[in-house]
């Protein structure tokens, strides 16, 4: 690995930290258990900087590595607990959940190949081929679910909205 791109994935890890946080807490709705995958998926990301070759990769790279890291945590868990807003402590991070939480709620109650394609193209903005690389999903794979999961998010707010 060149300095240079060493410089790069070092300056990206450090700026965009609150990023990462905020992606993995989507996940483990845990801010302990968020800090701890975003730490692990920076260790992991450092330990195989060697396998990264192209700088424009690095946010993919990246995110594929702290996607995996938010999934095993959920497959040991076995489960996803829900914690309230209010439960939460403060600490030096703010709460990624919207004020109203109904949305983010509706995108954690999708299935999780189809919530993490909705979280990392809104949530992180990543384009619909960098999810295909994060996910190693099909690039219409990758835009079958995620019209899916919009038109299925659409008919749900909806139906809330006739309440």
């Amino acid at each position: 690995m060149s300095r240079i791109l060493e410089k790069q994935l070092t300056d990206y890890l450090v700026t965009d930290q609150a990023r990462f946080y905020r992606l993995a807490y989507s996940y483990l709705k845990d801010r302990e258990e968020a800090l701890d995958a975003v730490q692990t998926a920076v260790c992991r990301a450092l330990e195989k900087q060697h396998e990264l070759k192209d700088s424009e990769a690095l946010r993919a790279w990246f995110y594929h590595i702290l996607v995996n890291v938010c999934m095993d945590v959920l497959r040991r868990r076995k489960r996803v607990m829900l914690v309230p807003p209010e439960a939460l402590d403060t600490g030096s991070y703010e709460d990624p959940m919207p004020s109203d939480g109904t949305l983010a709620q509706r995108v954690d109650a999708l299935p999780p190949e189809v919530g993490t394609i909705i979280k990392l193209r809104f949530y992180e903005d990543l384009s619909l081929k960098e999810i295909s690389t994060v996910t190693g999903c099909n690039l219409n794979t990758v835009k079958t679910r995620l019209y899916a999961g919009l038109k299925k998010l659409r008919v749900s707010m909806e139906g809330a909205e006739e309440r």
